[in-house]
């Protein structure tokens, strides 16, 4: 498994609690990880946006043949199932938990905290937006 995290700052636990889950899941061949221009900080809140890519490992197809000797191109497979299968396994983790949003090309999750420094009263509002998608997969419309 390789990971790519050249375009990210570092920024976000939550970032980095999702990324060790899916550093141990083994069905994950590559993983990237940027800061999403959407991240901004301002004097009562900071919103921290991450964007991961994920390159499941696919098993060596097995070529089958028609009866005039051509390559079959076997069933199709469902757009997105590697991901609801990767959002299946991380639901179960008590850390992660199920994405806030999910759909065939997207996993989103949406992290508050409140955040408030030794000898201060207001503090800060911590938003973390994480989102997942799969690399190599049609641009979503």
């Amino acid at each position: 498994m390789r990971l790519d995290d050249r375009g990210w700052s570092g920024d976000g636990a939550f970032t980095r609690l999702v990324l060790e889950a899916l550093k141990g899941d083994g069905g994950i061949e590559f993983i990237r990880v940027e800061d999403a221009p959407a991240s901004r900080a301002e004097s009562g809140y900071a919103f921290i946006s991450n964007e991961i890519y994920v390159k499941f490992t696919r098993p060596p197809a097995r070529r089958r043949w028609t009866r005039l000797l051509r390559p079959d191109p076997g069933p199709a497979t469902a757009s997105g199932s590697a991901l609801a299968a990767l959002a299946a396994r991380l639901s179960r983790l008590p850390d992660v938990g199920e994405p806030d949003y999910a759909d065939d090309g997207l996993l989103q999750y949406l992290r508050t905290e409140r955040i408030t420094a030794p000898y201060q009263t207001r503090g800060i509002k911590l938003v973390e937006l994480v989102r997942i998608y799969e690399a190599g997969a049609p641009p979503r419309a």
